[in-house]
């Protein structure tokens, strides 16, 4: 769950945060701006709040931001002496925790050194509620399957609660699995889909966009995403293509939304659910995935 990672969308106000990090007046933000790279040092150096993008760029401050969560622990009891902890971080910090749970540690402890300037995530992102997995609000996060797919047939009914603030529930395929030890890219660099309605992003890092010609609205749908939709996907990394089907209401005939190829895009990888941000409350429930389908048409169309 990529919870325990930064992210731009964890900063409510990018100018004011970086600010702390560039003057270091406290001890945290000093051993934080300590622990970035030469070239963004300088930068922090001559930093000017009313430019705030002029020598700083977000990006890379979110990277390093990471990189320093993996470990090792950023706690000192000297540098954090004035930092109120949650219940929850004071129970990670009497663990022994090494290796990439140290995230689990490091997240927490950035988020109480700044409780107005980062979105406090709670580590139970997702939940299994009246029997479905539920977002609860937490933050910018996935949950993903134990398993890597290339040629499969998604079924999932899902529907958006509410959002504050606001965007569509989403899914995604052709995600990167991190490995052992690695920091996961933002939402494994997957291809996202928001049904009811076309909605859609492309993850890829090289792209990281609404996408272009690879995506094609089939039907403009106004399905109401706020009631349950049965959602169809067709996948095959191979050939980088997908289809999506929608049906609203549960049991009547879908109707096929949109479409992706793209060959450079296809991964065989995990399908994940997505919490685009803090606030957003959606629920996914009878997911199956069929792999190697016979029928290579969307069946619920019929």
């Amino acid at each position: 769950n990529t919870v325990y990672r930064v992210s731009r969308y964890d900063i409510s106000d990018t100018a004011i945060f970086i600010g702390k990090i560039a003057k270091g007046a406290d001890p945290v933000s000093g051993f934080v701006r300590s622990a970035m790279t030469e070239s963004l040092q300088s930068n922090l150096s001559t930093y000017s709040a009313g430019t705030p993008q002029a020598n700083v760029t977000i990006p890379v401050l979110v990277k390093e931001l990471n990189q320093l969560l993996i470990g090792p622990s950023i706690y000192d009891a000297a540098r954090f002496q004035d930092v109120a902890f949650r219940p929850e971080t004071k129970r990670l910090l009497a663990q022994k925790l090494h290796g990439l749970p140290l995230a689990h540690l490091n997240k927490p402890l950035l988020e109480d050194a700044y409780p107005n300037d980062l979105v406090r995530n709670s580590a139970a992102g997702w939940i299994v509620k009246d029997g479905a997995i539920a977002s609860t609000g937490a933050g910018r996060g996935v949950i993903y399957t134990a398993k890597d797919y290339t040629r499969y047939r998604l079924t999932l009914t899902m529907r958006h609660v509410s959002g504050n603030p606001d965007h569509q529930a989403c899914f995604l395929i052709f995600c990167a699995r991190p490995q052992p030890g690695e920091i996961p890219l933002d939402v494994l660099g997957g291809i996202q889909f928001q049904p009811p309605n076309d909605g859609h992003w492309d993850y890829r890092p090289a792209v990281n966009g609404r996408g272009g010609a690879e995506f094609t609205t089939v039907n403009k749908t106004r399905f109401d995403p706020h009631q349950w939709s049965r959602v169809e996907m067709l996948v095959d990394a191979g050939k980088g293509t997908a289809r999506m089907a929608v049906a609203q209401p549960i049991g009547s005939k879908s109707v096929e939304v949109v479409r992706f190829h793209d060959p450079a895009a296809g991964r065989t990888g995990p399908i994940a659910l997505q919490m685009h941000n803090a606030g957003l409350f959606d629920e996914y429930r009878d997911i199956s995935i069929e792999t190697d389908p016979t029928d290579e048409d969307l069946v619920t169309t019929r």
